[in-house]
């Protein structure tokens, strides 16, 4: 089934106010730029809640639509590189819920898997486990965890084909193959995109049953979150 659609604009209709999206990333690497793009041209679709392992840079991933007030909860790990996040976390306009960043991959993984909770001993003794189911294994404390699942998972690969499998490029992998199972719709932008037959079936990340749309991206930045070099 050839699942390619022509760009971005097209990969992201049905997207809608209140809806709850994936996106796939880790920091600045193997974000959705195209996909983020467009919907920050989209500005009556807000009250997003967006479960990220990041919240981008202020002018730059996530943090277009931030700025733009599309979103109204982030579900995250690492946000620390956003002034604007960190603002309207403060100032009461953005609910936030931080999750070990562990424990984020694991219920993002479970909500493709089909396992809707699990016991992990991250964030106990914590305001983590706040309002959690607490039970001993072996003597040691753990708390319940619920999956996450999406509306939409946006992801993006280094390589793809029109059926939808995907490859991805080292630390792109951190999230982006967990994400891609757990949306009810998979989208995926991808740097080339190519024929079936055309990858190794021994390399593929995520099979192409899991994607829905994809695309060929364009004018990738693929900036650095903190560029860091030895002085002279």
């Amino acid at each position: 089934m050839n699942k390619a659609v022509a760009n971005a604009a097209e990969a992201i209709k049905g997207i809608s106010s209140g809806m709850t999206l994936m996106v796939g990333g880790f920091g600045l690497c193997g974000i959705p730029e195209n996909c983020i793009s467009e919907l920050s041209k989209h500005r009556e679709i807000n009250g997003l809640t967006c479960i990220s392992n990041n919240a981008g840079v202020d002018d730059f991933g996530l943090g277009i639509l931030l700025n733009n007030k599309q979103v109204k909860k982030m579900i995250s790990s690492y946000v620390g590189e956003n002034d604007e996040f960190e603002r309207q976390m403060l100032s009461g306009e953005l609910e936030v819920e931080l999750i070990p960043q562990g424990t984020l991959a694991e219920r993002c993984r479970a909500g493709g898997a089909g396992i809707p909770a699990f016991f992990t001993p991250a964030g106990y003794g914590t305001e983590v486990a706040q309002g959690k189911e607490v039970r001993e294994f072996n003597g040691k404390m753990y708390l319940l965890e619920s999956w996450l699942k999406a509306d939409y998972s946006i992801v993006k690969a280094w390589k793809g084909d029109t059926h939808g499998n995907l490859i991805y490029k080292a630390t792109a992998r951190n999230f982006n193959p967990l994400m891609a199972t757990a949306g009810k719709i998979t989208i995926a932008e991808v740097e080339e995109l190519v024929l079936p037959g055309e990858l190794d079936p021994n390399e593929i990340h995520t099979p192409g049953i899991y994607v829905q749309r994809i695309f060929k991206g364009i004018n990738y930045e693929k900036r650095i979150e903190q560029r860091t070099v030895t002085k002279r």
